[in-house]
């Protein structure tokens, strides 16, 4: 016999095909869907709008994966209550990534991964040291909000996520199709667990192409780019994949993301002492960020073992942040969360094996 097929790593559009090979209407993979990521249910069986045969049928194609919390890392607030909270996620073939959940004030934040490693080898963060295993499949990026909003019901049963971050392990835009399947489930008006697009952020390196996609995809999404440099040769030296992801071709990229969706687009910029951390820079980020609508998040480099990287002093970049302010842009000093706990931005990297897979592959 052969081998039983993840049903969850079909899209909406995929299960519709697979349902017509066996004699289905097309709105069957709705009622499917509905079951999986609605209802939640781990067995066909009990997918009672559906016919006896067809639920036999789909028994013996298919099996129904989970993914699982195996380990969780908390940090105190200096009131020793609970603060940010780093899980190890099991996926459905028992591989693991990171997921970070950030409680501030009313807002309960989820950092979730998008591929297990990632590619591209950014110098500063201990994600790209992993090398590259796999894009997610849309389900396992869902299933981790899904774990942290369990969580917080756990807890308190009026808790609930309220904003998702594409900030974990992986480059979204590498991932598109899947973040994209992901994010049509995860603001499913008619499911139980439904965020507004506006309170979810994908974040990218500044691949060029997926960036003028997202901009006509007719999503609500907020757009963050990570920068760190705004001059080619330095920024190529943090981000190797700017060396084709040129700055002058990302700056266009956002004047038309812009242009086209009428959002602004945020600027992350992470400062590094030595690095990227004078005047000069200052003033090549103003330069950069002219000719369309932008925020600049700074955030202090976060310490990752042995990468030799040391965030900025305090001075330094209150000098950088007045540069900034006096040309007019909009700055956020941002706060790191979860840097005790290797949970902050850049930090995730998994010492963890594979586990025991939730489901037959």
């Amino acid at each position: 016999m052969d081998q039983k097929i993840n049903i969850k790593s079909y899209s909406v559009k995929e299960l519709q095909g697979a349902l017509q090979e066996l004699g289905e209407p097309a709105y069957r993979a709705d009622q499917v869907h509905r079951w999986l990521f609605n209802e939640r249910m781990e067995n066909f069986d009990s997918m009672t709008n559906l016919g006896s045969k067809l639920r036999r049928l789909l028994s013996s194609r298919f099996f129904i994966p989970s993914c699982s919390i195996q380990k969780e890392e908390h940090e105190l607030t200096p009131e020793e209550s609970p603060g940010t909270s780093k899980l190890l996620v099991s996926l459905h073939d028992g591989e693991c990534i990171e997921t970070v959940h950030i409680p501030a004030g009313d807002r309960n934040t989820v950092c979730v991964s998008s591929q297990v490693g990632c590619p591209l080898r950014c110098t500063f963060c201990g994600t790209g040291y992993m090398g590259f295993t796999r894009n997610l499949n849309a389900a396992e990026i869902v299933e981790q909000a899904y774990l942290v909003n369990d969580r917080l019901a756990g807890q308190s049963p009026a808790a609930s996520l309220s904003n998702l971050v594409f900030m974990g392990m992986g480059e979204p835009l590498l991932n598109l199709s899947n973040v994209l399947e992901a994010i049509r489930t995860l603001t499913h008006q008619d499911y139980r667990f439904s965020l507004s697009q506006r309170r979810i952020t994908i974040s990218t390196v500044g691949l060029i192409s997926q960036i003028d996609s997202i901009a006509h995809s007719g999503l609500k999404t907020k757009l963050a780019v990570s920068l760190h440099a705004a001059e080619q040769e330095k920024r190529s030296t943090l981000l190797p994949v700017a060396k084709e992801h040129t700055l002058d071709n990302l700056n266009r990229a956002l004047e038309r993301y812009v242009a086209q969706t009428n959002e602004p687009v945020t600027l992350v910029y992470m400062l590094i002492e030595g690095i990227n951390d004078t005047a000069g820079d200052a003033k090549n980020l103003v330069r950069f960020s002219r000719g369309f609508l932008c925020k600049i998040n700074l955030i202090d480099y976060n310490t990752i073992v042995n990468i030799g990287f040391k965030p900025v002093k305090a001075q330094k970049r209150d000098n950088f942040v007045q540069i900034l302010v006096d040309a007019g842009l909009h700055v956020t000093v941002r706060k790191s969360y979860g840097a005790s706990i290797n949970a902050a931005c850049g930090q995730l990297a998994l010492t963890e094996k594979k586990t025991a897979p939730s489901g037959r592959i």
